[in-house]
């Protein structure tokens, strides 16, 4: 099962769904983590339910050893947590229920993107009438020098990201919702048939209008 730590909510992301860990829990509601695995082991709840919300793991301690742990869903959690009591552990409760809803909102912004990317693969393969990886290649990466500033290969260095591993998992909502837009917008200038650097000047303008509309928002 492979994880990513989107670390913006500190909450893990699989297969479209987010979790925390038994480790998280342990350490937020000052619990010993091995009282919190058991805790999960006894919990009177349904197999099913504990299948989908309980999904054993493991972790590498400070010796290198693999240890277990659980990653639990949102419903997991709540279910978890039901009887931890006292003023802290409901505010607690309260900053991990909006961290799970605001990483929802940044899988579903996610997923939107990545769906709309064949879009623009298909305007690069229309304007050339051999298209070669290059072009696919340049144009992601003069994308997200516009969005972030830096291409993939500078984000990753600069994230600590394994070389070759698509970055955006590891962008903020805010980033994902740039680069969505500007993905987009970058489309309709290709089949317009406008060129790299006018289309490199256009989208950074967009940008800029993308950034101010998302300033007065907040």
């Amino acid at each position: 099962m492979k994880l990513i730590l989107n670390t913006e909510y500190n909450l893990y992301e699989h297969d479209g769904e987010a979790y925390c860990d038994s480790l998280q829990v342990a350490d937020e509601f000052r619990k010993q983590h091995k009282n919190v695995l058991q805790t999960i082991e006894n919990l009177d709840c349904g197999e099913e339910f504990r299948r989908l919300n309980f999904k054993p793991s493991d972790y590498k301690n400070a010796q290198n050893k693999k240890q277990p742990r659980y990653l639990i869903t949102k419903d997991g959690f709540m279910f978890l947590v039901m009887g931890f009591t006292g003023k802290k552990a409901a505010l607690i409760k309260e900053l991990y229920i909006k961290r799970f809803n605001q990483m929802d909102n940044f899988i579903k912004s996610l997923f939107t993107a990545r769906m709309e990317y064949p879009e623009l693969t298909d305007a690069i393969k229309s304007a050339h009438a051999e298209p070669k990886h290059y072009h696919f290649s340049n144009e992601n990466n003069m994308l997200y020098r516009v969005a972030l500033g830096m291409d993939a290969k500078a984000f990753r260095e600069k994230n600590g990201i394994e070389a070759g591993c698509v970055i955006r998992p590891y962008l903020s909502t805010q980033q994902i919702t740039v680069v969505e837009r500007l993905q987009k917008f970058d489309a309709g200038l290709i089949d317009a048939g406008f060129d790299y650097e006018v289309r490199k000047r256009l989208l950074e303008n967009y940008r800029d209008k993308i950034m101010r509309k998302l300033e007065q928002a907040q």
